[in-house]
Formats: structure tokens, C-alpha cells, sequence
């Protein structure tokens, strides 16, 4: 069974991998039952899923009627401005078949343009706030991707108390030097404010190349057990933060079977040398 820990001041112990339902956003119901099967056999109580995972909402909405009990349940909107995301909300919630989401996020919240919409007076930030007011969510978050993120998260926190953010980071970004201090600033911050920190992409390899894709990640994974148990491992290394898992659910066992077998942090030697032996590279470009 895989471990669970504080999901910042939210009161909820949540298993410290999470499972991201961008991986069923593209499968039958009777896929997306199977893996269900999965989630709960390796204990996992988290669930983080998003409006545009394609039907992942949907195939989800069925677990709820017998299963709501047994998660935290966690979506996103990708709108920015106050009616948008108010549409958005209300269809998620219709699509997952429940009254209410534990955790309401603002999606990929990274370029500054985005940012001055969903922040304005007439922004999806009202909206979110409106939804918590309602009942509709219990928490809001924030998530992002690419080397801007932790420090557009810093700066979302001081505009409003998060619950939680999402954001990449793995092996590699860590020695990306500016993002590295930031995402351990961020880090800081967010243990102090008591503010869960989720963290995506840990297991990738790099980009895709000119090579057919095998997988269903928008980057290049690492696909064999022994290098996922290490990019996992390393991941839940740190204590404080969460892995989401990948969008692929042929990995998905994998990912849950390296965590669920979780021992120690790897060593920066043999992190390395997995770095070296998998051709690993930089995913995002500075």
C-alpha cells in the first residue's frame, strides 16, 4: 500500500501519489473501470482530474456513485474569465455526477496574460471563490507548467491563500538552476503556509523525437521498471510533496507499483547514471 500524508492544512491524508485522470481521458468506461480496480488496490484516495482530460470527467463520474467516499476528488478549469469558469465549474460537476469537488483548480496558470485575466474583477478567480462559497469546493489551487511556474505560483500566493499548487519537477529540473531555487523557495513557502505541493512529470525521459509515440504523455517516459522506481523513488524522496501520476495507463501500474514498493531516496550517483544510461534530457526549453 502506498503511504499517505497530510495534504497540506486541508485535514485530508492523502496517499502521497495521486492519480492524474488525464490517463483516462481517451479510454473506453470498461478501461477506466479496470483501472479503478487498480487505485484501489494499491490504496490510492486521490483522485486529480481536469475539464479538457478529454472524457476523463466522464469516465469518472461512475466511480462517484459508489466510491465518493473513498476519494478526494480534485478538478480543474482552464478558463479565464468569471462566466467562463462559472460554466466550466457547474459542467464539471454534472460530468462527474457529484454536488461538490474537495479541491477546484486554476489551470495552467503561468503566462502573465492569463494571469491579469483570472486575477481581475471579473476573473476565474471570483468564480472559484464563488463556487467555495456555495458549497461547490472545499479548497482551491493553482497549477502550471514550465520553467515559469514556481515563480508564478509565489506570485499567485501572494495575491490569495491556495491550497494547494501543481507544478513539474523531477531529476533533471533540479539541476535547472533558477528553476530548482525557485521550486525550492516555493516549497518553503508553501510548508510554511501549510499548503500542499503536487508535483507532475517524474517520470520523463525527455521530448519526443521523430519516433512514432508509444505512449499516452505529451513527453518521452521512461518506460522500464527499474528506471520508473528510481524517477518515483526520488520523487517521494521529499518528503512534503506528492507525485501525480503519469497520462498513460499502460505506465500507470508501473508508477503505483514503484510507489507502492518505495524505500529510499536514490542517491545523485545513481540518479546520474540512470540520466546517462536512458539518454535522458531537458523537457522544457529556457
Amino acid at each position: 500500500m502506498i503511504r499517505k500524508q497530510a495534504f497540506g492544512n486541508t485535514g485530508h491524508k492523502s496517499t502521497v501519489t495521486l492519480f492524474g485522470g488525464a490517463a483516462i481521458g481517451q479510454v473506453t468506461q470498461k478501461t477506466a473501470d479496470q483501472v479503478l480496480e487498480l487505485l484501489l488496490k494499491h490504496g490510492v484516495n486521490h483522485i486529480d482530474t481536469a475539464a479538457s482530460y478529454g472524457d476523463s470527467e466522464l469516465r469518472i463520474g461512475p466511480w462517484m456513485e459508489k466510491h465518493r467516499n473513498n476519494f478526494f476528488l480534485a478538478t480543474k478549469t482552464g478558463e479565464r474569465t468569471y462566466e467562463e469558469a462559472k460554466d466550466e465549474i457547474h459542467k464539471s460537476l454534472n460530468r462527474l455526477r457529484v454536488d461538490k469537488v474537495d479541491l477546484l483548480q486554476l489551470h495552467n496558470l503561468t503566462h502573465i496574460d492569463d494571469w491579469d485575466q483570472a486575477f481581475a474583477e471579473d476573473g476565474a478567480l471570483k468564480a472559484a471563490v464563488e463556487a467555495r462559497e456555495q458549497g461547490l469546493t472545499r479548497f482551491l489551487g493553482v497549477t502550471g507548467h514550465g520553467l515559469l511556474t514556481a515563480a508564478m505560483h509565489m506570485r499567485s500566493l501572494e495575491r490569495y491563500e491556495f491550497d494547494s499548487v501543481l507544478l513539474p519537477w523531477n531529476f533533471i529540473l533540479s539541476k535547472e538552476s533558477r528553476y530548482s531555487r525557485e521550486f525550492k523557495q516555493l516549497l518553503s513557502m508553501c510548508n510554511d503556509r501549510g499548503i500542499a505541493v503536487q508535483t507532475i512529470k517524474s517520470i520523463t525521459k525527455g521530448p519526443w523525437g521523430v519516433q512514432d509515440r508509444v505512449h499516452n504523455t505529451w513527453y518521452d517516459p521512461l518506460d522500464q521498471q527499474k528506471d520508473i522506481d528510481r524517477a518515483v523513488s526520488w520523487i517521494l524522496g521529499h518528503n512534503s510533496i506528492f507525485l501525480n501520476t503519469c497520462s498513460d495507463v499502460q505506465l500507470l501500474p508501473k508508477v503505483l507499483d514503484a510507489a507502492s514498493r518505495f524505500d529510499a531516496k536514490p542517491t545523485d550517483e545513481e540518479m546520474e547514471k540512470m540520466v546517462k544510461d536512458s539518454r535522458m534530457s531537458r523537457l522544457f526549453v529556457s
